[in-house]
C-alpha cells in the first residue's frame, strides 16, 4: 500500500501532552485548558482504572508524584491508584506538587476530559496506561467509556498503548475506535502485533524514524506519530520526514497554527 492510499486522518499535527506539558500540574483539567489557550486542539492524556472501575487521569503506576495520596491516604495505604475507589482518589489534591497557585487541583475523570473535549470542539489521544495486571480489563472498561461518551461525535478519540493486551481489551469493546501502538524500541514482531490489532497508527519515540521506516509504516496503511518532541530540531526533522502527528511538552515553544 502506498502513502496515497491512507485513510484520511482528522486529527491535527500537534499535540499536547498530558494537557500542556510542564506549565500546569499533568493530566489535570487546569492543564487541559492551559495547553487549549496556547492553540493546541489536540491532547494527549493517561487513562487508568480506580478499583471500582472508574478510568480516571494518571500517568504513574503510583500516587506519590503527583498528589498527596500518601498523606491522604495514609502512610500504609497503598500507593496505587487501582487499590483505592474513585471516591478516595477524588478527593486527592493533584495540583499542589506542580506549584502553589494549582493547589487543590483533583484528580479529574475521564468523562470529566471527554466532556471538556466535545464541548470545545477538542481532540483526545488517550493513551490507556494500565496498572500492572489489569492491562485488558482496563482497555475494556476504557474502551466501554469512550463508546458511550463520544456517541454520535463526528471525531472520535485515538487509543493508544504500549501494551497490546491493552489496545485488545480496547478493540472489543470499542472496535470502532481507532488505536495506535506506542513503542519506545522497535521489538520483535512489533508491527505485525500493531497489524493484527488493527491499528491506525504507530506512535515512536521520535528517534526511531527515519525515512525509511515512516514510508514503511505509511505503506502499511498506519499513520506516524511521535513522542515527546521538545526541542526545534527534532520537530523539524519529523516534518520532513513526512510524519503525521507530533506530541510535545513544549506548549509554549511550538505554535499548532504553524502547521
Amino acid at each position: 500500500m502506498s502513502a496515497a492510499l491512507l485513510a484520511p486522518w482528522p486529527y491535527p499535527r500537534w499535540i499536547a501532552h498530558r494537557g500542556a506539558g510542564k506549565l500546569a500540574p499533568e493530566n489535570t483539567l487546569a492543564a487541559f485548558r492551559l495547553g487549549a489557550q496556547h492553540g493546541y486542539r489536540m491532547f494527549e492524556c493517561d487513562a487508568k482504572l480506580s478499583s471500582d472501575g472508574v478510568p480516571f487521569l494518571m500517568h504513574d503506576a503510583t500516587l506519590n508524584r503527583t498528589t498527596n495520596g500518601a498523606q491522604a491516604l495514609g502512610a500504609t495505604a497503598s500507593p496505587t491508584g487501582g487499590d483505592h475507589p474513585w471516591a478516595a482518589l477524588s478527593q486527592l489534591d493533584a495540583g499542589a506538587w506542580h506549584s502553589r497557585s494549582h493547589a487543590g487541583e483533583p484528580l479529574p475523570t475521564l468523562e470529566n476530559l471527554a466532556r471538556y473535549c466535545i464541548a470545545n470542539g477538542y481532540f483526545l489521544n488517550i493513551e490507556i496506561k494500565p496498572t500492572p495486571g489489569v492491562e485488558e480489563k482496563t482497555g475494556r472498561v476504557v474502551g466501554e467509556h469512550a463508546a458511550r461518551l463520544w456517541q454520535g461525535q463526528a471525531v472520535l478519540p485515538l487509543f493508544s498503548s504500549f501494551r497490546p493486551e491493552a489496545l485488545a481489551g480496547a478493540q472489543e469493546t470499542a472496535p470502532h475506535i481507532p488505536r495506535a501502538l506506542l513503542l519506545d524500541t522497535l521489538w520483535d514482531g512489533c508491527f505485525d502485533q500493531a497489524r493484527a490489532l488493527g491499528c491506525a497508527a504507530i506512535v515512536c519515540n521520535h528517534a526511531l524514524w527515519n525515512k525509511a521506516l515512516v514510508a514503511q509504516v505509511h505503506g502499511w496503511g498506519m499513520r506516524t506519530l511521535s513522542y515527546t518532541v521538545n526541542d526545534d530540531w527534532a520537530a523539524q526533522r519529523l516534518i520532513a520526514l513526512g510524519t503525521d502527528g507530533i506530541i510535545t511538552d513544549r506548549v509554549d515553544l511550538f505554535s499548532p497554527a504553524a502547521g
